[in-house]
């Protein structure tokens, strides 16, 4: 049971009977250790295992704690969710507890019901108002919260309401009314159905707390309120209890967990066996040092318990950051390099496309399409397949016939979205009101992309002409777009929200959008709650193996308005593509001038498009991964030529052009002085030097037809 553990996870393992925190960073092995735990404790007699309950967050973690726990001969331990157990007990002890009567119907879903008690308080909700609703009255619930706590409780907890709280609280109160009368109740009345069996009826606590006497609990960072109260009934003040939990992914709290519990731990359970797990067996060292660079900056409650991870693994690539000019030129770059991945031998499933909204997904779903590269989509509905934009095509298709065509694109498509209720104002408040905004959104940027690109119609043979785009025009081209995304896929790369990622892992990662605005959001308006958006970036971090490329654009759409890198991203020379920080109110416009001037000119890759930071990369006009194209017999030459004119002048080699610069005039070929002048670290100085016979070595000359005696005259 021991062989193969490393001395932390040996520790945890081993740890004495009692209340057991286990803090394990990403990658460490948390659930070998805690299953090992369970097993060695079984299998020395020191419980039963049908004595034993772990509880997790989804049921494919308690299938795969089963599953663990089976091949180490532990047959018989409960592995449920929350959810789960609770519906087990309630179920169990409802003839007894409802005296006879049979037991409420579960409900699915909240949002019918929502609907309809929205509509007693005199308040119209569409669909994502009304989950936008259910979220909340989810979270008062999961929070301990009552309908005439709610405006208290919102406002103290600072939450970002879909409606004035008053209201909210109204809507709440009617919901459940309304399933009381229908009979019928929810996932957080059967958590609560379940604590009341416990407390309440001392036979049930009895039976209970007899069957189940050894708790473990995973992702304990996640836990709410009622989660809580529920392990504290189960438990009825004994303190065989192991919690394993990261606070560093800590990334729900808008649903109400709360890592709390975690960081209180040892101060609630005096004498608790605390293991740290810091040994990352998934990543290379090098995408650990990314993660732990960020996550090292953290402040807060969360940061009380960071761990430094220590990788295991062999050494592995750089990961690479890479700016773009707009998000139409990101998406392509990161399709062409998923294309390379894939041709290279590395499986489309084990490549992974991380951003922090769902509406972000459909520039990379058009982009891995046009690179004929399959892909599905994780935790969400592929773009064209959401509700809300199903709908806002139906719209737009509509509205051609009261549009007139010469109308510009962008204010035919805001007009039309106008009769499903979007407007090109703030977003709304809530957060799936807001994520049916944004994918709306999108679509107004696909329309101004599309209009800067208009169709070309040939006439004849050779003549072509443009004319305007107009909106049947753009609904032709969304429907070859749905088309080309209907394509049915087994295994393709993954694209997901970095909330969806969590738990999973892949051998490359894409780390994209990140922007000042998307991460963090422009609604985390609170230290917690940037803080949270960092934790969010870690999380993505760490679920790449070996390969991991961080990006983002300096505009949203080709000419828009320029944004800054995450300020979450470490060591970035923010001057290389996005916008100089604001200055005091006391500055004066010759110091921005001043500052504009400092800054260096842009230098995109000549292969992918990325704004490239070092000098070396500068000056070879491309990224040290993307591929070269250097003309072997031209940099011996040029490398001769060079051990000449240094010869004669007595200079150092690199005085004449450093090895980078040779590299870049052997893969460029310049033909003409402007070209030459363009690479960097070939000034006017050198150019009037040197410019006449590189040109004439790039032009194929010999070495000996450029190399007169004079030449060894020159002054460096």
């Amino acid at each position: 049971m021991l062989a193969g553990l490393d001395p932390e996870q040996r520790a945890a393992v081993t740890a004495p009977a009692g209340p057991v925190c286990v803090l394990a960073g990403a990658g460490t092995g948390k659930t070998r250790a805690v299953t090992s735990r369970i097993a060695h404790r079984a299998l020395t007699g020191e419980v039963s295992p049908r004595h034993v309950l772990a509880v997790t967050f989804t049921a494919r973690a308690a299938a795969e704690m089963r599953a663990r726990l089976t091949a180490l001969g532990a047959q018989g331990v409960q592995a449920r969710t929350f959810h789960a157990a609770a519906l087990r007990q309630v179920r169990y002890f409802a003839p007894r507890l409802l005296a006879g009567r049979a037991m409420p119907e579960l409900l699915d879903s909240k949002a019918r019901v929502v609907t309809l008690a929205a509509a007693r308080v005199g308040l119209r909700t569409d669909r994502a108002a009304a989950r936008d609703l259910a979220g909340e009255i989810e979270w008062a619930k999961s929070s301990l919260v009552e309908p005439g706590e709610y405006v208290v409780a919102a406002a103290k907890a600072l939450r970002d309401t879909p409606h004035e709280p008053a209201k909210v609280a109204e809507v709440f109160a009617a919901y459940e009314r309304l399933k009381r009368s229908n009979g019928v109740i929810d996932f957080e009345d059967m958590l609560r159905a379940a604590v009341w069996g416990i407390e309440e009826h001392p036979d049930v606590a009895e039976q209970v707390r007899g069957q189940y006497r050894h708790f473990v609990v995973d992702e304990y960072q996640d836990v709410n309120p009622l989660q809580q109260r529920l392990l504290e009934a189960w438990l009825g003040g004994r303190d065989d209890v192991t919690v394993v939990g990261d606070a560093s992914q800590t990334i729900y709290s808008f649903t109400g967990a709360t890592s709390a519990y975690l960081v209180d731990f040892p101060r609630r359970h005096r004498g608790a066996t605390v293991v740290r797990l810091v040994r990352d067996y998934r990543s290379t060292p090098q995408v650990v040092g990314l993660a732990n660079a960020v996550i090292s900056q953290a402040r807060g409650t969360e940061a009380r318990l960071r761990l430094e991870l220590r990788g295991q693994r062999p050494t592995g690539p750089e990961p690479e950051l890479r700016i773009f000019t707009d998000e139409p030129a990101e998406a392509a770059a990161v399709a062409t390099r998923c294309r390379a991945l894939v041709d290279a031998g590395t499986p489309a499933r084990e490549i992974a496309v991380l951003f922090r909204t769902n509406a972000q997904s459909e520039a990379y779903e058009k982009a891995l399409t046009d690179a004929e590269v399959p892909y599905v989509v994780q935790g969400a509905e592929r773009f064209f397949e959401r509700v809300e934009v199903r709908q806002a095509m139906v719209a737009l298709r509509a509205a051609t016939r009261s549009i007139p065509g010469e109308t510009p694109l962008r204010v035919a498509v805001v007009e039309g979205l106008s009769a499903v209720g979007w407007a090109p104002d703030t977003a709304p408040a809530g957060g799936a009101a807001r994520e049916r905004w944004e994918a709306l959104a999108a679509l107004v940027q696909l329309a101004e992309e599309y209009a800067a690109s208009p169709p070309v119609l040939l006439i004849g043979e050779a003549a072509a002409v443009e004319r305007p785009v107009t909106l049947a025009d753009f609904n032709d081209e969304l429907a070859r777009r749905v088309a080309q995304q209907h394509v049915p896929t087994v295994e393709g790369v993954t694209l997901a929200s970095l909330h969806s990622a969590k738990g999973l892992e892949w051998d490359a990662v894409f780390l994209v959008g990140l922007s000042e605005g998307t991460l963090p959001t422009t609604y985390a308006r609170t230290a917690e709650q940037v803080e949270e958006e960092r934790r969010l970036l870690y999380v993505g971090i760490t679920r790449a193996r070996e390969w991991l490329w961080l990006s983002y654009a300096v505009a949203r759409s080709p000419g828009g308005r320029a944004r800054r890198p995450s300020r979450f991203l470490p060591q970035l020379d923010r001057s290389g593509g996005g916008t100089e920080r604001a200055g005091t109110a006391t500055a004066g416009a010759g110091a921005a001038k001043r500052a504009e001037r400092r800054r260096p000119q842009v230098v995109s890759c000549r292969i992918c498009g990325a704004t490239l930071l070092s000098g070396p990369d500068r000056k070879l006009g491309r990224c040290p991964t993307c591929p070269s194209d250097i003309d072997q017999g031209l940099y011996e030459r040029l490398h001769d030529w060079r051990a000449r004119v240094a010869g004669a002048q007595k200079v150092p080699a690199y005085v004449v052009f450093t090895d980078a610069t040779l590299v870049a005039l052997a893969e460029r070929r310049p033909g003409r002085p402007e070209e030459l002048i363009a690479i960097a670290g070939i000034g006017p100085r050198k150019l009037g030097l040197y410019g006449e016979l590189v040109l004439a070595l790039v032009g194929g000359a010999a070495v000996d037809d450029v190399c007169p005696e004079k030449t060894f005259e020159i002054e460096p």
